[in-house]
């Protein structure tokens, strides 16, 4: 480490994420999962932000869509200063160290899943607790969706309708991105330039409409949530168009939207391809480069 400057070089942070890598692959599977619950509900936290900036007045503007980044970014800063683990960090950490030599395929494969699947319990957790907390209605009496309940179920509705090959591509671009913050942030030295270092890389790809696969882990369950608890509202929502008429706003009866909403779907639709696509990017745009670059013997 270079004593002279207050962040870590490129070959130095390809050497240190190795070594976090190895320890995140050897884990005791009870760390991973309550460490995964955590990162999954702090990544929530920042979509739940997101999905309420993006409720108000500017969200559809450029400015609006800014601001929806800028605040998601919080998640990130939460799990790499807090501490906790990342399934989509980790396609970086684990994947480097593998081909290093510091840690095992088994391992990586151990991380992943467990990590994964505890990132979902901790999202879906928040979701309901957000959910209970009656955000997405506009009265106690739930009557009606408030800005908050459609902007949720527009961006659920907008992540489930891209096709396979859209949903895969944007994971890409997503986890190349989010890799790269976790990257820089291990340059810094301090939690300032921890912060700066997230911040960029994430407002980015939020900004730019990527798809980031335990991100998805709490904004499509909420929709979900939403439409399967007040379907008839979701099929009723309207808007008043440019001209004065009245336009559904999700163009769906009832039972369409209940069929829509599902976690089938989601599944399906959004969570398999940009999960795959979350690996490449992080995998191999980040961590295979890098390795080429600063590691290979």
């Amino acid at each position: 480490m270079n004593e002279r400057m207050n962040f870590l070089t490129p070959a130095e942070i390809a050497a240190a994420t190795c070594n976090a890598g190895k320890a995140k692959c050897e884990l005791p599977i009870f760390k991973m999962l309550i460490l995964g619950i955590l990162a999954g509900a702090y990544i929530g936290f920042g979509a739940n932000l997101a999905t309420k900036i993006g409720s108000m007045e500017m969200a559809g503007t450029s400015g609006g869509q800014f601001l929806f980044g800028a605040v998601f970014s919080v998640g990130l800063m939460m799990v790499v200063i807090a501490g906790s683990e990342l399934f989509t960090g980790n396609c970086l950490f684990c994947c480097i160290s593998v081909i290093n030599g510091q840690a095992t395929w088994g391992g990586l494969l151990k991380n992943w899943v467990v990590v994964f699947l505890a990132n979902f319990i901790g999202s879906v957790l928040l979701v309901y607790i957000i959910f209970y907390g009656g955000f997405w209605a506009d009265s106690a009496a739930a009557t009606a969706l408030s800005a908050h309940g459609i902007k949720a179920l527009a961006i659920a509705k907008g992540k489930m309708s891209l096709s396979f090959g859209e949903a895969f591509f944007r994971g890409i671009c997503c986890n190349w991105l989010v890799c790269l913050a976790v990257w820089m942030a291990f340059a810094a030295k301090d939690i300032v330039g921890k912060i700066f270092a997230i911040f960029f890389p994430i407002m980015a790809f939020v900004s730019s409409g990527f798809e980031h696969s335990v991100a998805n882990m709490f904004f499509i369950p909420m929709g979900i949530s939403i439409a399967q608890k007040a379907p008839e509202l979701v099929a009723g929502a309207t808007k008043v168009a440019a001209d004065g008429s009245t336009v559904s706003l999700f163009n769906m009866a009832p039972d369409q939207v209940t069929a829509f909403f599902s976690y089938g779907n989601f599944i399906s639709a959004n969570l398999v391809p940009v999960t795959l696509g979350n690996i490449v990017g992080g995998a191999i745009f980040v961590g295979m480069f890098y390795w080429l670059v600063y590691l290979k013997k």
